[in-house]
């Protein structure tokens, strides 16, 4: 996939992808691939495998073992996982530090978890789920390294993010729906991916023109953002599964199971979604 001439022609730069996650790209998209290879790429950098073992061990995972090796962290989780985390923590360090960022990568881990868990339940990719959720604001990093005080001067914080993409375009001339997904290409990961990124902020009558997996990916990535990480609170959660009711069936999710699944994930996350 190439990235979009238009984007090239702002000058707005992409962080290169770590050598590490392009060989991981490559092995998660190889269905042959084995726990053993994932566990001896990830543990030729040694400070990306410390990170990986220390996050495994947190307590959002809650084992009830430590784990001392990415391979044991593997045999917990699973390869889809351990591959986000892996991925999560090399998109972090791509760009500098910041409170806002900071506050973009801590919903970005619990999205593409959440998502990446969701997805296994209903037999629906769980590393493109993962990614989808991890990248899914990644653009707004990209344009806040560009230009930080333009960016946090029409940042917003009520989760609008057909607003968000308008003020962007305004004040750069592309939004971080389109930075996400050139992102997304750029580091190797699934045009299901990219296009899930892109699509995100799009309304949801606009998702039907998506490929299938990617409508199903960007509604359980509505699930997530409704019941996880609405900045503005739930105020009733029956009302808003009642708004996905009819998505989950357009794009040809069960919505027992759907719901089910979305549930018992943030739960396991120790994350209620009925509170605000």
């Amino acid at each position: 996939m190439s990235i979009d001439p238009q984007l090239r022609n702002l000058n707005i730069d992409l962080p290169a992808c770590p050598q590490t996650l392009v060989r991981l790209s490559l092995l998660m998209a190889d269905e042959h691939s084995s726990i053993d290879q994932l566990a001896a790429l990830i543990e030729t950098d040694m400070a990306l495998s410390s990170a990986v073992v220390r996050t495994v061990n947190s307590a959002l995972f809650g084992l009830l073992k430590r784990v001392e090796t990415v391979h044991e962290g593997i045999r917990y989780l699973g390869m889809s996982q351990v591959a986000g985390l892996t991925y999560e923590i090399g998109l972090r360090g791509a760009f500098p530090p910041s409170p806002l960022l900071q506050l973009i990568w801590d919903r970005a881990g619990v999205r593409g978890l959440a998502m990446g868990r969701i997805a296994r339940q209903l037999d629906v990719d769980p590393w493109a789920a993962h990614t989808s959720g991890l990248f899914a604001e990644s653009g707004r990093a990209v344009l806040f390294a560009y230009d930080r005080e333009r960016y946090a001067a029409l940042d917003n914080d009520d989760g609008d993010e057909a607003r968000l993409c308008s003020a962007e375009v305004e004040a750069f001339g592309v939004s971080h729906s389109a930075l996400g997904a050139a992102l997304c290409q750029a580091w190797g990961l699934s045009r299901d991916v990219s296009d899930t990124v892109r699509a995100r902020s799009a309304s949801d009558d606009h998702w039907m023109l998506e490929r299938p997996n990617v409508q199903k990916l960007l509604a359980i990535g509505a699930a997530v953002d409704q019941l996880l990480l609405n900045p503005a609170g739930i105020p009733d959660p029956e009302d808003i599964w009642e708004g996905l009711a009819p998505i989950a069936h357009r794009v040809g999710l069960h919505f027992q199971s759907f719901q089910m699944a979305t549930m018992r994930v943030c739960e396991r996350l120790n994350l209620n979604p009925t509170e605000g």
